[in-house]
């Protein structure tokens, strides 16, 4: 009888030091790379394969070509350069012919690669002084200086290179070796997913998936074992999303909103009926027609809020795309049925101009009031951050209570202990696209428990941050998704230049200048407050000292940065709005939704440091008007990357294609963010490169999540609660 097959738990249960030549000195070394258990090492991917079953031999090298050798040093000296760089030159030979190989900055290379090792050299094949060369390429010693082989049947194979380090002391091929001993002690694994639905899928099994990438015996292996395994990565994630979705409408009360399609269709300046919702009578109102794209979006949003399970949606959509008519539509929904909304805003300067913007555009909408004369009152929205202290905060809150409050506009302190609402019927929350599973399930429970009415309200997450298919899929996956892509008609594209000569610059300050003297405002972003000693960046405060004596002389130059007191930031934005300061000197604190129309205008300096998400932001605070607005990117980037983000902002003024443009440049990592708690994590799979296995494996968990036998599925399910906190488990797998 064979082994019983293994589960991933049973892996994660067994230490690395029950592992041969693994001692203390071992196992503190592995656990300083987060590798404390043999799952951990079988789940550290190799970085690439060396195919040594075609090893080029010295006499075949190729000028040019990235090639594998396998060769013996025949000398090492370390030098310095006339630059100061440290140099280790090393002559290898392999059958009598040999190559230079070059460490620059590697210094520890000199003592590694004395006459007699034998290693594996893979880098890019120069010509140097008509001597083929390589410069820093990747090295894996075989036969060490003491003349010890380090595993002779591996040298001719395949060879998975892992990620070493030098600082924990441990070498990629002493990582292959301990890979290599968990394997072939583990035995068979055991495939939480059956023959059928491997097949269905063109998926192997998970013991071959392993072996294939950590030990292929040939190279059409790794493809096969990588697409496995990259399926297992995605489907774990799709299945706790999907869980969390099926939990959610399990546990949840939700409100029937009234929504009637028709009333999308009012047209501005049109006299709706008497008893029409406030929804119709707010767009007849409005100066524009909704764009298709809106109304498209608000039909998805009427039929989730008029439904009884609560509203999970989120409302993504470029610069000037028009959410905020959209979210303020959906609370209108709230409000006709009699209940309240509250708008998050992740600053109190944000929070303010939002609750100015909705007073404004409800002035003279009225609902019904009982309490009041006449038994009807306008539509009022309240403002309630940390900076509403005493008596106007007790009134306020009062006033929640009693349900005279109809929107209320805050940060997070909307959620502390002494708000309370009588009727919570819908949460927008503005450009938290950092906001996490967790958090969003926190929001919702803690809005059902600030209402008197025991209900979950709808909730709305908005962001202006466009996010790649793919990562939306993983960040937001537990959220139904919808998107505005269209303009309004008549919004005109940011002209966007790169300043990078003298005269370039002048020509950015000289239009900065025309525009205020044509009654516009004018932003000068600057990355830093004040100067730094550390980082050579240009300080907002000096900046701002600068320019107003220097090529800004003459005009009101303001500051705004985020150290100032809120008192203070709300004056400058108010004078700034009146024109009283015309041009505004900032940190990224503009960055999210600060809205002046007046605005045409802005220069962002060492445009490099930004990341391009941010930068298109910062571009999103002018053509916010008819007027054709402008904006200049200054200094040079002095890394590739940073050269691409400039160059693709001056390319192109379309948020998703940029998105995908940053994915490319950082990666996932940075995007995927705040999003699950536990070891659920991309290791191997590729936001950009795999969005086909991420699909599949997103209607799979969908599928088995859907089911009616998914309490059946105990090795997934065991699997499931592994890659999770305990808390999460017990909320997940309650049955």
């Amino acid at each position: 009888m064979g082994a019983a097959a293994r589960r991933l738990r049973a892996l994660s249960e067994i230490p690395v030091s029950q592992l041969r030549h693994v001692g203390p000195q071992r196992t503190a070394a592995l656990a300083a790379l987060g590798l404390e258990n043999v799952l951990d090492l079988l789940t550290l991917f190799p970085r690439r394969h060396i195919d040594r079953t075609r090893r080029v031999d010295l006499s075949d090298l190729t000028v040019g070509e990235e090639a594998a050798v396998f060769a013996e040093v025949r000398s090492s000296a370390a030098r310095r350069t006339r630059q100061g760089k440290s140099l280790v030159d090393v002559t290898v030979v392999d059958d009598g012919e040999t190559m230079k190989v070059a460490f620059f900055n590697q210094p520890w290379r000199a003592a590694q690669l004395v006459p007699g090792v034998q290693a594996i050299f893979f880098g890019k094949v120069s010509d140097f002084r008509g001597t083929r060369q390589m410069t820093n390429p990747v090295v894996d010693v075989v036969v060490g200086a003491s003349g010890e082989d380090h595993d002779a049947r591996r040298v001719g194979g395949i060879v998975a290179l892992y990620p070493a380090s030098e600082k924990a002391g441990v070498t990629s091929w002493e990582m292959g070796g301990f890979v290599e001993e968990s394997l072939r002690r583990a035995g068979p694994l055991l495939d939480p997913l059956d023959e059928a639905v491997r097949s269905d899928y063109s998926l192997v099994d998970r013991t071959a998936a392993f072996w294939g990438i950590h030990l292929p015996t040939d190279m059409a292996q790794v493809a096969p074992a990588r697409r496995r395994l990259v399926f297992d990565e995605f489907l774990r994630l799709q299945l706790l999303l999907a869980l969390r979705r099926r939990r959610l409408h399990e546990s949840s009360t939700g409100v029937r909103h009234p929504f009637d399609p028709a009333d999308l269709e009012a047209i501005p300046g049109s006299s709706p009926p008497p008893g029409s919702s406030l929804v119709r009578q707010f767009l007849a109102a409005h100066r524009f027609a909704l764009t298709r794209a809106q109304r498209r979006v608000l039909g998805d949003i009427g039929r989730d809020m008029s439904s009884p399970i609560p509203m999970h949606r989120l409302l993504q959509g470029d610069v000037g795309s028009g959410k905020t008519v959209v979210a303020l539509t959906a609370l209108l929904m709230c409000v006709d049925g009699a209940r309240q909304g509250a708008v998050m805003a992740p600053t109190e300067v944000l929070a303010e101009q939002h609750a100015q913007a909705l007073r404004a555009d409800l002035a003279g909408l009225r609902v019904r009031d009982d309490e009041v004369l006449g038994g009807e009152r306008d539509v009022v929205v309240r403002l309630l951050t940390g900076r509403v202290k005493g008596k106007e905060r007790q009134a306020i809150l009062r006033e929640l209570a009693r349900g005279g409050v109809d929107i209320v506009v805050g940060t997070h302190a909307l959620l502390s202990e002494d708000v309370r609402f009588r009727s919570l019927g819908a949460i927008v929350i503005d450009e938290q696209h950092r906001f996490g599973v967790e958090q969003r399930a926190l929001l919702r429970d803690q809005g059902r428990a600030r209402s008197d009415e025991p209900v979950d309200p709808d909730v709305l997450v908005m962001t202006a941050t466009p996010i790649p298919r793919t990562a939306a899929m993983v960040v937001f996956g537990d959220l139904d998704r919808s998107v505005l892509d269209e303009m309004p008609a008549g919004r005109r594209a940011v002209a966007t230049a790169w300043a990078r000569s003298t005269t370039e610059v002048e020509a950015a300050w000289r239009r900065v200048r025309e525009e205020v003297a044509a009654g516009r405002r004018a932003y000068v972003v600057c990355p830093l407050v004040s100067d730094s000693e550390r980082v050579e960046a240009t300080s907002a405060v000096a900046e701002r000292t600068r320019l107003a004596t220097h090529e800004l002389r003459g005009l009101s130059v303001g500051l705004l940065h985020g150290q100032m007191k809120g008192a203070e930031k709300d004056e400058v934005m108010s004078q700034f709005r009146a024109g009283e300061i015309q041009v505004l000197v900032a940190t990224v604190v503009i960055e999210v939704g600060v809205d002046v129309a007046a605005a045409s205008v802005i220069v962002i300096e060492d445009a490099w440091r930004f990341g391009l998400a941010q930068l298109h932001q910062l571009r999103g605070r002018v053509g916010r008007a008819d007027a054709q607005s402008f904006c200049f990117l200054l200094g040079e980037a002095p890394t590739p990357d940073g050269v691409a983000r400039l160059e693709a902002l001056v390319g192109s003024t379309d948020g998703f294609a940029l998105a995908e443009v940053d994915l490319e440049l950082r990666g996932e990592g940075t995007l995927l963010g705040a999003r699950q708690r536990g070891r659920s994590d991309l290791r191997l799979a590729n936001l950009r490169r795999d969005e086909d296995i991420l699909l599949q494996a997103r209607s799979l968990a969908l599928e088995l999540v859907a089911g009616d036998s998914w309490e059946e599925h105990d090795d997934l399910i065991d699997e499931l609660r592994l890659f999770v906190d305990d808390e999460e488990a017990r909320y997940l797998f309650r049955s």
